[in-house]
């Protein structure tokens, strides 16, 4: 455990006039007996922070003033026509909660966890509302062009006397309040502050069209006069952008996709500046008064706990954080589903008596290029029936279309659609997903699986909004799925109700090179074979750009180099949880390898520990929808108990639980009315595990049991 602060004196003035003649040129001063270091603006905080205060009652860090009830409501706070900074932040925290908590009183939300539910588990009749300050920034490298958007929120029950600081970069793409629902609320009730950053990806949104960007605050501004002060603005002159809607009219360019600074690979550096503006947010806050009106350091590292979290995108910034901690500012890494890609990983990963998978940490693009096109095809096997979202009609139609597609190029096999559909579920397996997920594959194509393949071929590549990477672009789409113009203030939400990633109202994906012209990429028919396929032929040169070998597939391939882990935590405790049915990020790419290459790396200084949680999924926004309300537990209650654990264990010695398997108890009932979440559902993570639960690791197996 670190040391406490050390108090500050009371200076007499006599020392505080010695204090102030020796500033010139020094950070480090003299005061009384001591040495102190003034707190000093880290160089890359571009422009001026600005804080505010919220009361707790009418306003609130955690809640936004909605409290719990209101975070549970369908329907968001309304904007007006021109909404304010306070507006959109309003919104922006009832979205980004409930895009990760199942927020339905029969998925355990208020009785298990949400803002009600103290640090003991107990459910109390308050909103949860939590009263602080909440500072925000850019962090930029000069260029104006990264303006990472980190923010830091101080609840009223922080002491700097025992002082401590819980990450929360944000999941997925979305912006600053990404990870509000997570890594925010946890921090808050237990009097920490909370370090946020949308660490690169956020609600950057460039209106080509109508030449309009975002600010900080998520307020909509003409590009010109934002200037700078654009959280992101492709790189378009003048000309090139008045060719570019000329050719192809109403498109969007989006952060994330077309910054052309592949942020991912920065993402852990992110995560360390947004702990050190917290610091310096802390020390103006906390630090003694000079004479020149300066603060000292009196919150450090070396007095303060601070632990790495997030989930998804956010805690694989965390790891990536922990591996590039060089100078020990992070004490504790615990995270849930984590996004992380490794380079070779020589070894085995068995799973009871199912086939073993070697084929390590399969990178993002890789698994997304090769889900994107098969997942439409798998989602109709025998396997997969009676999955949420399944296909019938038209999406039946077209999905039978794209197994014909699949065959036709030799990807599948079989003589008739369901044959073909088997074949697909078969090759998905075979790649790696478990088979947990078999009825997850319709829903995740659905929402996720060609919005993230087209998102990160552009990240990866570096490539501009128009080089139209495969044929794809992002607008607003009428009634025949063709491209349209965004209705005016069709974007002024958008900070709020966007996640980074379209499909994200108003904006969608479109496929340029549909037969008759340019259509939602669901909506597309495929010149190699002339039906509609949901795009084939573009999802066919998505995979291109992993396995091909063309210019466009080496600036593919060279960015996920960038982005690769190392595996090595430095000896910092650090506990996963992850879900067995995970579909978006499935365990044998992510933490599976990753917890098996960190033995190799550290070896017996390894202090990693691993839970996998059976019938749990990467969405629990998804539970409350019919089929995965019977079907699946809330990972994010295992995400809290890890991180009461890794509390535990940084503050009090007490030993983190061993690698487990914890095996969980679906709700049951009929699907969109299933029974209700009890404690009996949701075991706890075991601290001595029963042997047939352990996971084990040694140098070149990781053993995990059915």
């Amino acid at each position: 455990m670190k040391n406490p602060p050390t108090p500050l004196a009371a200076a007499s003035a006599l020392m505080l006039l010695s204090l102030a003649a020796g500033c010139g040129g020094s950070d480090k001063t003299t005061l009384g007996s001591g040495d102190y270091e003034v707190n000093t603006r880290p160089a890359f905080v571009a422009g001026t922070p600005v804080t505010l205060s919220y009361d707790g009652s009418g306003d609130d860090l955690l809640t936004a003033g909605l409290g719990r009830a209101g975070l549970a409501a369908a329907v968001g706070p309304a904007l007006s026509a021109t909404p304010t900074a306070a507006e959109l932040r309003r919104l922006a925290i009832h979205t980004n909660y409930r895009a990760i908590v199942d927020t339905t009183a029969g998925g355990g939300y208020g009785t298990l966890y949400g803002p009600n539910v103290g640090v003991d588990g107990v459910a109390g009749t308050g909103d949860g509302k939590v009263a602080g300050t909440e500072t925000i920034a850019y962090a930029d490298d000069g260029s104006g062009r990264q303006n990472v958007t980190m923010m830091v929120q101080v609840p009223a029950s922080f002491s700097a006397a025992a002082p401590c600081i819980v990450t929360a970069t944000s999941s997925g793409s979305r912006g600053v309040y990404g990870a509000i629902g997570s890594a925010g609320e946890w921090g808050l009730k237990r009097g920490c502050a909370v370090a946020y950053t949308d660490k690169g990806t956020g609600s950057g949104v460039h209106d080509l069209q109508a030449d309009t960007v975002n600010l900080i605050d998520g307020r909509r501004s003409a590009a010109v006069a934002a200037g700078g002060s654009a959280n992101f603005r492709a790189r378009l002159s003048e000309a090139e952008r008045n060719a570019f809607i000329t050719a192809t009219p109403h498109r969007v360019a989006v952060k994330h996709a077309h910054s052309e600074q592949n942020p991912e690979k920065d993402w852990g550096a992110h995560t360390l500046q947004a702990v050190e503006f917290a610091f310096w947010v802390l020390n103006e806050r906390f630090g003694a008064t000079l004479p020149d009106g300066r603060r000292t350091k009196v919150v450090t590292p070396a007095n303060t706990l601070v632990l790495a979290s997030s989930v998804s995108n956010g805690a694989g910034a965390a790891l990536a954080a922990a591996e590039q901690d060089s100078v020990g500012l992070i004490d504790g890494v615990a995270v849930s589903e984590p996004n992380v890609q490794l380079g070779a990983v020589a070894g085995t990963i068995q799973r009871g008596s199912l086939p073993a998978y070697s084929a390590g940490s399969r990178p993002l693009f890789d698994y997304f290029s090769y889900a994107n096109l098969l997942q439409p095809c798998a989602a109709l096997a025998t396997a997969a029936a009676g999955s949420p979202f399944g296909y019938t009609g038209g999406t039946a139609f077209a999905a039978g279309n794209r197994c014909a597609a699949l065959a036709g190029a030799g990807l599948v096999s079989g003589a008739t659609t369901q044959a073909r559909a088997d074949d697909a579920l078969a090759r998905l397996l075979a790649y790696g997903w478990e088979p947990d997920a078999n009825v997850l594959h319709a829903s995740h194509w659905l929402f996720a699986s060609t919005a993230i393949a087209v998102t990160y071929a552009n990240t990866y590549g570096r490539f501009r909004v128009s080089d139209n990477v495969c044929g794809f672009s992002f607008a607003a789409v009428d009634g025949t799925a063709a491209p349209t113009a965004i209705a005016p203030g069709g974007l002024n939400g958008i900070f709020s109700l966007g996640n980074g990633v379209p499909p994200s109202a108003p904006i969608q994906v479109v496929w340029n090179d549909s037969v008759g012209g340019a259509r939602n990429h669901a909506a597309a028919t495929s010149p190699s074979t002339s039906t509609a396929d949901f795009a084939y032929d573009g999802a066919a040169c998505l995979r291109q750009l992993w396995t091909g070998t063309g210019a466009n597939a080496a600036r593919v391939q060279a960015g996920v180099a960038e982005v690769l882990r190392s595996a090595n935590l430095r000896g910092k405790p650090a506990l996963i949880v992850h879900g067995r049915s995970d579909t978006l990020i499935p365990v044998n790419f992510s933490s599976r390898p990753y917890v098996l290459r960190n033995q190799q790396v550290e070896g017996a200084a390894s202090r990693l520990r691993y839970v996998e949680v059976t019938n749990a999924q990467h969405f629990d926004s998804f539970l409350p929808f019919p089929g995965y309300d019977t079907r699946f537990v809330p990972l994010h209650l295992y995400y809290i108990r890890a991180m009461d654990a890794m509390w535990e264990h940084l503050r009090n010695g007490t030993p983190l639980p061993a690698s487990q398997v914890v095996r969980t108890t679906p709700r049951g009932g009929t699907p969109g009315a299933a029974n209700a979440l009890a404690a009996a559902n949701v075991p706890p993570i075991a601290a001595a595990p029963a042997a047939g639960d352990r996971i084990s690791v040694t140098n070149t197996t990781l053993s995990i049991p059915d």
